[in-house]
């Protein structure tokens, strides 16, 4: 069951409330809508329970409220728009991302592709899909985690009659399984047609709370839809016969002109009176609508008593004593690590950032193979001297900035948020990730670049330096350390062409500074720097980590690798201090 209590949002200047008070429940097994006009306040209702606003009361779901729920996946599934997937993805490939999210398996995500009907169009990219077509994804997506309740925000708005039709039928099909399905609509007649629980709201407070016979009774009224070129003289007819004979019949034009809705008549009484006067009609058709257009809020409360709503007596509460609803920030993939994996790989970009990599390291290492005078590292790797930064580098870099610069484009982990969650368990699988990307790009650009000048030169043009591990090993920190900075940099600043930035800036502008810095002759030696260590840690590691350790200090020191530690150090600072700020500020 969800029970919503006193849910009032924050008031804004010297304005009423979105929502005011507004207690209800929504029990299992029962379709319940959320009915109000364009601007009542149903939205910020659902975002209210969803703690996806600030304000004050408290919704439980099924007895806990939503941040005390250990997988909230498990509990709810919500459709507040369309879906925020990126347009280059598949629709099988959003939804074995998300069932990382959920912690669901992958084979969840086929059976829901039939559950919706979109098993012929799993390989088709989410930009290409119709509005029925999305609203259908956005349901498999609210369905992965298995929720008891569903909570849809106008699920029906623009939808064509059979897209609707199926919609119904999936939230009827919801309900009889046990579980609480909750949706918000304008349209009377949609609440009537779908839901066993109608919940009327108006500026943000409740109007009425009945069951679906009570409001088919008390609200919703037969009328008599026509259609007719001389639908001004007829209606004029048809009021004229009405005060005639003293019966309440209400006529109203609708559309240009050609349309009449008629109240409290029969579809014989009007096509007589069209048939005496030799009018034309095109349409005649019995039809259940809305009030009308003499129904008031003011009518509706009247109408409503405790009797009509069915044993749903509202419960008052004592607005001061509710906690306050607090936003909070989104949760993280419960296996963030195949996520970050079916993220990166699940849309064409990382592939072509590889290849156009590849490419532009195997043509530029056969360009320098030329000149014999270039040291055959430079050659293998691909880096003239009067390039910033290799193209291996710069590909790691741009994946790295796209892994987080996609997420804050397109939140798939925190739609209706506005943000995306700053874990330390999703920065640790993206660090993984794309510093894995950056070693295996990085090993195909050495090894297809030296064989291909060895196929281009012959064998003897390339030989293997004395210092090979050395290079290895920067090689290696060079790629991973650019991914990361891209990284980092995008989710400092929580877009990609930043994180493009950071990474350009390290040979732009800390190479020269650093580079300008005092050199050996001004500077203390580091000589015997792994045995104090070892003294001061008392351990005995082999005498070959002694060799490594400075390897890795030499590295650090040169001008690159300084300027990369330098960038990656206050990166990190700088990521750590929004995400606690953040927090703070929740």
């Amino acid at each position: 069951m969800l029970q919503a209590i006193g849910l009032t949002s924050d008031r804004p200047r010297e304005k009423a409330p979105t929502v005011h008070d507004l207690t209800f429940d929504a029990e299992p097994g029962c379709v319940t809508a959320l009915l109000g006009a364009p601007g009542s306040g149903k939205t910020t209702a659902l975002r209210l329970m969803l703690e996806l606003e600030q304000g004050r009361g408290v919704t439980y779901f099924r007895g806990r409220p939503l941040h005390r729920v250990p997988r909230p996946a498990g509990e709810v599934g919500a459709v507040l728009g369309d879906v925020p997937g990126h347009p280059a993805r598949t629709v099988r490939g959003q939804l074995r991302m998300l069932c990382a999210v959920a912690d669901a398996p992958v084979s969840r995500a086929d059976e829901l592709l039939d559950a919706v009907g979109l098993a012929d169009l799993a390989d088709h990219r989410i930009g290409a899909l119709s509005l029925g077509m999305d609203r259908r994804l956005a349901l498999a997506c609210a369905l992965l985690g298995d929720p008891h309740t569903l909570l849809l925000d106008d699920p029906a708005q623009g939808l064509g009659p059979r897209d609707a039709d199926w919609l119904r039928r999936m939230m009827r099909s919801h309900a009889d399984r046990g579980g609480t399905v909750l949706f918000t609509t304008s349209d009377p007649r949609e609440a009537a047609r779908t839901a066993g629980h109608v919940v009327t709201i108006a500026d943000g407070r409740l109007v009425a709370d009945q069951d679906g016979a009570a409001f088919a009774r008390t609200r919703m009224r037969p009328r008599v839809a026509v259609r007719s070129p001389h639908a001004i003289r007829l209606a004029t007819l048809l009021s004229r016969e009405a005060r005639a004979a003293r019966r309440p019949v209400e006529v109203v034009t609708e559309g240009a002109g050609h349309r009449l809705s008629v109240y409290g008549s029969s579809c014989a009484e009007v096509g007589d009176v069209a048939f005496r006067h030799g009018l034309p009609v095109h349409q005649l058709a019995d039809e259940v609508a809305d009030p009308g257009p003499s129904a008031a809020v003011g009518d509706l409360v009247a109408s409503t008593s405790p009797a009509d709503s069915a044993g749903r007596v509202p419960r008052p509460a004592a607005h001061d004593a509710l906690p306050p609803i607090r936003r909070r920030p989104a949760r993280g993939p419960l296996r963030p690590v195949r996520y970050e994996l079916r993220r990166l790989f699940g849309v064409r970009t990382t592939t072509v950032i590889m290849a156009v990599a590849l490419v532009a390291s195997v043509g530029l290492s056969v360009m320098l193979a030329r000149d014999g005078r270039i040291p055959p590292a430079r050659v293998v790797a691909a880096w003239p001297s009067w390039l910033p930064l290799p193209p291996a580098a710069l590909g790691v870099g741009l994946l790295g900035a796209l892994s987080f610069g996609d997420e804050f484009r397109y939140p798939a982990l925190a739609a209706g948020r506005g943000t995306v969650p700053r874990r330390l368990g999703l920065l640790a699988a993206k660090l993984a990730v794309t510093g894995g990307v950056g070693l295996l790009l990085g090993l195909l650009v050495v090894l297809a670049s030296a064989e291909t000048v060895r196929l281009v030169y012959g064998g003897d043009v390339l030989h293997a330096p004395a210092d090979l591990p050395s290079l290895a090993v920067s090689w290696a920190g060079l790629t991973v350390g650019c991914a990361w900075a891209g990284l980092l940099g995008a989710g400092v600043f929580r877009v990609t062409a930043a994180g493009v930035a950071t990474l350009l800036s390290v040979p732009v502008v800390l190479v020269p500074i650093i580079e300008r810095l005092p050199k050996a002759s001004a500077t203390r030696s580091i000589a015997g720097l792994p045995g104090r260590l070892q003294e001061l840690a008392w351990l005995q590691w082999p005498g070959e980590a002694d060799r490594w350790l400075l390897a890795a200090v030499r590295i650090v020191t040169q001008p690159v690798g300084a300027a990369l530690a330098l960038s990656l150090s206050g990166l990190i600072c700088a990521f750590l201090f929004t995400s606690l700020r953040g927090r703070v500020r929740w």
